[in-house]
């Protein structure tokens, strides 16, 4: 593809990236990724204990059931969800 093309298509996307729409889309998708971060941050969803199929999608199933029971027990408690991590550089800001 020539240069000037893929320069009209990535401002074509930041023009989309503008919109009520997109921002909605990208609000689900950061959601679905936050729960499946938690998955694996917490009940190691990235490893199965089982080689067959039928057993891994079950332990998946229970993970899932976990994360909900886990979430409703942090809001009944009243207990706030996780802050985003600061990074290192946001670190050296001076509070106030």
């Amino acid at each position: 593809m020539a240069p000037r093309a893929e320069h009209d298509i990535l401002q074509q996307s930041r023009i989309e990236q503008d919109t009520d729409l997109w921002r909605r889309r990208y609000g689900h998708r950061a959601g679905v990724e936050g729960t499946i971060s938690h998955g694996v941050q917490s009940f190691g969803l990235r490893r199965s204990r089982y080689g067959s199929l039928t057993k891994t999608r079950l332990q998946h199933h229970f993970t899932g059931a976990a994360i909900n029971l886990a979430r409703l027990d942090a809001w009944l408690t009243g207990r706030p969800l996780a802050r985003t991590r600061i990074s290192p550089f946001a670190a050296l800001r001076p509070p106030g």
